[in-house]
């Protein structure tokens, strides 16, 4: 079988063997000034374009620019591709792509015995190796004797393929990054055409052509290379009909705002203080002027909340976002915000701590502190979103919720899910339900207007300031019900109390009930939330595939928790709570429904692999502890 060419490179067919997959998870890494992100990041659209399903998983270092050639800069992008729906960006991969020893040295371990590693052999100098910590050279020491070692010199290749535009050498070897993407477009059968049109939009004059140039040098190497006998190709995947977009969880986070405020009949009021990981979603949303969004850098955490209370109480739709951190920070000004019962959505995405921590790495660490941490009874609904294109749904959803029971709402996310990839279908405007907004209108009538007053879900009305015969008093103060007068009678703060906790609870009213993947009832029910979902389905899938009575029920909703999820828990002997934390949502679930449960927890600021979880799940079937059995 010989490789059919690129769609528009008729002239690149290939006359070596090609073998078909159903999947292959490619990863690139090298130093974080090599591009790594972006080869990764052309990779996934190039493959969704070819009608793949995508799931990927970029990694880079905290620092801003790390010792060149040290372990700790070693920045990596991983991708899968597959025929089939994929839930995960893989445990294992079919090609590495090292640029450095370090790179090699950090990633080595993912890579499947027999599959194809592909490195710079002119990074593998003595300074290089020395700077990685090797002894000797792992390409002539046997080191890498289980895996299909391609040594191209790919510095050396690149700069003579540039050398016609005349760039110097530092600019010349930034184009490494392209030789060695065209090299694994040329290994699995991809389409150059829409990176050489990313490339002429996004660069200009020569250093557009050098990136042609190395690219076109890339796949060609791969076609003339006797290291390599055969390329590979990935049959399209079977996507529900639609138009398709590549986004990550961040994009689709802006643009759940963006849809969830023309829904809604309101303007955007987006204020935040940059934080990685949370940033990205205020640089979209401060380029979408022209669609009503206005946007405020604040000069700190505590007046972005401030500015996000003063665009609720307006009458905008008003969001706000940080990490963990942050989050810290704004804790005050979200006590208003319960106090006042405005509607507003705070978004937390999550990132390795305490502290600055871990701020480029995964973690789902800030559970509790969005539940409890704020002074006094403040309770808020929290939702979290399970991947990329799940980010807009949740958003309108929150947004939903907000406006409904007049109270903010707190999204998670986290480093996974917002910087991670994968198609989402495009939804039509029809396809999404209106978020119906009530203002009171204007009286003259002699009664003096009540602001606390309460419909049937508890929720008190939404005055626009300025509204004629609609003045009241608001403030951080206890309120009277109904008048919202300052009141310090006991029984009325008691009284309070209970009723923002009960309009909290009873978003249960507006939420479906909880869903489960597998069988109605079983030996073991894997629960868990946020960014974990895809690794912890494909487990329960794979479980069940080995004839093992295993379900997973994945929570978006984690305050108030879905109605039916009680009994949900009562139909599985054993209740697995995987999570990347120390237990934050075990501890809630062992105190609202009195159960024990067994835990699966990791704090290494890396994903969940399926192959980890599935080895847990079986260890749990054998010995974990069933629910009536004592902690």
């Amino acid at each position: 079988m010989t490789a059919a060419p690129p769609p528009g490179h008729e002239t690149r067919a290939t006359a070596k063997p090609v073998e078909e997959r159903r999947a292959i998870v490619v990863r690139f890494c090298g130093d974080s000034g090599d591009g790594m992100q972006l080869a990764g990041s052309q990779l996934t659209v190039t493959s969704a374009l070819a009608g793949n399903d995508v799931a990927t998983f970029p990694d880079y270092p905290a620092e801003i620019r790390a010792p060149r050639g040290s372990l700790a800069g070693v920045s990596g992008f991983q991708v899968q591709f597959s025929a089939d729906r994929v839930a995960t960006p893989g445990d294992e991969v079919d090609a590495l792509v090292a640029m450095n020893p370090a790179a090699l040295k950090e990633n080595l371990h993912w890579l499947k015995p027999g599959e194809t590693l592909i490195v710079d052999d002119d990074a593998f100098d003595a300074r290089g190796l020395r700077q990685a910590g090797y002894q000797s050279n792992p390409l002539e020491d046997g080191a890498l004797a289980d895996w299909q070692v391609l040594r191209a010199p790919v510095t050396v290749l690149t700069k003579a393929a540039v050398a016609e535009t005349g760039l110097g050498r530092k600019p010349a070897e930034q184009c490494r990054n392209f030789f060695a993407l065209g090299l694994v477009y040329w290994l699995y059968g991809r389409d150059p055409e829409p990176t050489l049109a990313f490339i002429d939009g996004k660069f200009d004059g020569l250093v557009a052509e050098a990136a042609r140039l190395a690219l076109n040098a890339g796949w060609n190497y791969g076609e003339t290379t006797e290291a390599l006998e055969r390329s590979y190709i990935v049959p399209s995947a079977r996507l529900a009909p639609g138009r398709y977009r590549n986004l990550t969880g961040n994009e689709a986070l802006a643009m759940g705002l963006i849809a969830a405020a023309r829904l809604s009949g309101k303007k955007l009021f987006y204020s935040a203080y940059p934080i990685t990981p949370a940033s990205d979603i205020l640089h979209l949303l401060a380029r979408q002027r022209a669609h009503g969004v206005r946007t405020f850098q604040a000069e700190d955490e505590i007046a972005a909340i401030s500015a996000c209370i003063g665009a609720a109480f307006g009458g905008a739709m008003a969001a706000t976002s940080s990490s963990g951190p942050g989050l810290a920070l704004k804790a005050e000004g979200l006590g208003l915000a319960v106090m006042l019962e405005l509607p507003l959505v705070v978004i937390d995405v999550q990132r390795g701590g305490p502290s600055t921590g871990l701020p480029t790495k995964v973690e789902q660490t800030d559970l509790l502190q969005v539940m409890f941490g704020r002074s006094g009874e403040a309770p808020m609904p929290v939702l979290a979103a399970s991947g990329p294109a799940d980010c807009f749904d949740t958003m309108l959803e929150a947004w939903r919720i907000a406006t409904r029971l007049m109270t903010p709402v707190m999204v998670l996310s986290d480093v996974f899910v917002a910087n991670g990839a994968e198609p989402w279908r495009v939804p039509e405007i029809a396809e999404l339900e209106p978020i119906p907004v009530r203002h009171p209108e204007a009286t003259d009538d002699d009664q003096p207007f009540r602001p606390y007053a309460r419909d049937e879900m508890l929720s008190r009305p939404w005055a626009v300031p300025g509204t004629p015969g609609l003045e009241h008093r608001i403030g951080g103060l206890e309120k009277k019900d109904g008048s919202g007068d300052i009141c310090y009678d006991p029984e009325n703060h008691q009284h309070m109390v209970e009723l923002r906790a009960q309009k909290v609870n009873n978003a249960q009213l507006l939420i479906p009930p909880q869903e489960v993947d597998g069988p109605e009832s079983g030996e073991v029910l894997l629960l868990s939330w946020g960014g974990t979902m895809g690794a912890c389905r494909e487990a329960a899938s794979r479980a069940r595939q080995g004839g093992l009575a295993v379900a997973h029920a994945h929570l978006r909703h984690l305050h108030p928790m879905p109605a039916n999820l009680g009994a949900v828990l009562a139909r599985y002997r054993r209740v697995l709570v995987a999570e990347l934390n120390m237990g934050q949502l075990a501890l809630l679930i062992r105190a609202r429904f009195t159960i024990e449960v067994a835990q699966y927890n990791k704090v290494q600021g890396r994903p969940f692999t399926v192959g980890e979880l599935l080895r847990e799940i079986e260890a749990q079937i054998v010995t974990g502890p069933a629910k009536g059995d004592p902690a």
